[in-house]
């Protein structure tokens, strides 16, 4: 195991919501390169090519850098945009806006501040809400099956 990967679950919980505040340098130490570019420098995965665009699993997505619940699966939907899709959080501090321009809304971790994706009008009724995230920093687990 990497010192990379054991220091990163230290700050990994998916029970605490308290916000963190790591510096970049730190950051920048944890992550793999891609991570550390889309998370902590605002860049965007290509479409089409993250593990998440297309998962039609039941499940809960969460922060890959810091384990916050961020959507739900029943909340995906396909935008045939190439990044995962969601209409709304699982709760209104999952995350964090920022203004980016007069169009855009980027979207950061609530408890982290990583950064996700964007958000978009352009999503289905009633809200009419797209949160287009990178999968890079999603971290996803499978409902149990309930017999």
């Amino acid at each position: 195991m990497t010192r990379k990967t054991q220091t990163v679950k230290s700050y990994f919980s998916r029970s605490d919501t308290s916000k963190l505040n790591v510096p970049d340098a730190e950051w920048k130490e944890l992550l793999s390169g891609a991570l550390y570019e889309v998370a902590r420098k605002g860049a965007t995965e290509q479409p089409f090519t993250g593990k998440y665009w297309d998962n039609e699993e039941c499940g809960t997505y969460f922060c890959a850098l810091c384990g916050n619940t961020l959507f739900r699966s029943e909340a995906k939907f396909s935008s045939s945009s190439g990044w995962p899709s969601f209409f709304k959080t699982v709760r209104s501090n999952s995350v964090r806006y920022r203004k980016e321009s007069s169009m855009e809304m980027e979207i950061l971790c609530g408890r982290c501040g990583a950064h996700l994706g964007h958000l978009f009008h352009d999503g289905p009724p009633p809200m009419g809400r797209r949160f287009s995230i990178n999968s890079i920093v999603l971290g996803f687990e499978a409902d149990s099956l309930q017999l």
